[in-house]
């Protein structure tokens, strides 16, 4: 009997959230995503978006710098529903559209494909035969107990475009997502994502693999008969647990951007962010960004690392400093304006904050407390506008500066 196969790439378990986004978040969400997505195509093009958008570690990197909880299934709703309110209103500068989102929405996503194609020219019935067929793959060609609830088609005026799309299975409260890139795909029956990012459950019918051209032959036969499963490969576990600990992070990586922050004197970074009044809070929160916006693909191995820029809704790591979220939009704002006219000033100096932190990264031996951090950001967060879910945050009774480098 022929064997069925498993993808040989990575995973990770997405533990389903339930509740909304609270509104004095989304907005922010929006606004800071389509910042970051902006940025991002200034210094390297369309194409990268949806190359960065297909890689299952930056995105899960990008929604946690948002401010969403860092592990959650909740991130792929949030973040394409922001990105969406974001970028479509800008189609005609941008040259990104965002189709379909989450039950009702990801349904319109042929009409609404049709609609942007009415609009640009581009070939609609092309793009929704793609779209309709990427659900078909994740929902048929691949049986694996997961049932895709929301649907996203991003295209670009090129014609080029990716897929994040995620299923849930009722029985075990996980859910799974699933990342296309147009620019990557040779076939829509072999071996067609860039990643799907989930944790094998056993037993699945994966008929998109490269090995299973025979199984494909008998299909009929074996959905009668299901086979087995290559063993896993890669595996990256995302941990059922809410909050962040230390070894979800990558304590020298995090700990260099502290040092940035932190350990020196802020007229340091005058010069280099050629702003006045950015302290070292807002420092710490830039250069994560930063490096949403220009790190290598290695750098998003650890996706909780980013969730230090902007807390999350739920108070973990801490809770959301709106405050600084608001600085953190607009610097990022105005450095992208500033470059649209042709002043890049602003946009090499955030640029400069990651690669500052990476030189410091090289010979770097973390000192500083990881706990106490995370204590101290929660002390801290009435200062900074902090809220959660639960309500806004509220100055301690008694103060007092930790010694974060113990």
């Amino acid at each position: 009997m022929p064997k069925l196969y498993f993808d040989s790439q990575r995973y990770a378990d997405l533990p389903l959230h339930y509740g909304k986004v609270p509104p004095w978040l989304a907005e922010r969400m929006s606004r800071l995503g389509g910042a970051i997505i902006e940025s991002v195509m200034l210094e390297y093009g369309k194409t990268e978006v949806l190359s960065r958008l297909s890689d299952p570690l930056w995105f899960q990197a990008l929604g946690a710098v948002m401010g969403m909880d860092w592990h959650s299934s909740g991130i792929t709703t949030s973040v394409m529903g922001a990105l969406k309110k974001a970028l479509n209103p800008k189609f005609n500068d941008l040259g990104i559209y965002i189709c379909g989102g989450k039950g009702k929405y990801s349904r319109a996503t042929p009409s609404e494909l049709i609609a942007l194609a009415e609009r640009t020219g581009l070939n609609g019935t092309e793009l929704v035969r793609n779209s309709k067929l990427s659900a078909k793959v994740d929902n048929t060609a691949i049986q694996d107990g997961f049932q895709i609830y929301l649907h996203t088609f991003i295209v670009t005026r090129e014609g080029d475009w990716s897929v994040v799309q995620q299923g849930m299975n009722d029985s075990n409260g996980m859910a799974r997502r699933y990342h296309w890139n147009s620019a990557q795909l040779k076939s829509f029956v072999e071996e067609p994502h860039t990643f799907i990012y989930g944790a094998n459950q056993g037993e699945i019918l994966n008929l998109t693999h490269k090995e299973a051209m025979t199984t494909k032959a008998g299909l009929l036969e074996l959905v009668k008969e299901p086979g087995l499963v290559i063993p896993e490969m890669r595996k990256i576990t995302m941990p059922s647990h809410h909050d962040v600990r230390e070894e979800d992070v990558d304590i020298k990586r995090l700990g260099s951007i502290l040092a940035l922050a932190h350990e020196r004197q802020v007229t340091d970074f005058e010069s280099l962010l050629l702003l006045e009044g950015v302290g070292p809070r807002a420092i710490q929160s830039l250069t994560l960004v930063s490096e949403v916006i220009h790190g290598t693909p290695s750098r998003f191995s650890d996706p909780a690392r980013f969730s230090f820029a902007h807390g999350g809704k739920d108070g973990h790591p801490f809770p959301v400093p709106t405050k600084t979220y608001d600085q953190t939009i607009e610097i990022l704002r105005g450095a992208l304006e500033r470059a649209k006219l042709g002043n890049t000033d602003k946009q090499d100096a955030i640029k400069n904050l990651t690669l500052a932190a990476q030189a410091i990264e090289k010979n770097f031996v973390p000192n500083a407390n990881f706990y106490k951090v995370i204590e101290q950001e929660r002390r801290d967060a009435w200062k900074y506008g902090g809220r959660t879910v639960f309500g806004k945050s509220k100055p301690p009774k008694s103060q007092g500066q930790l010694n974060l480098f113990d």
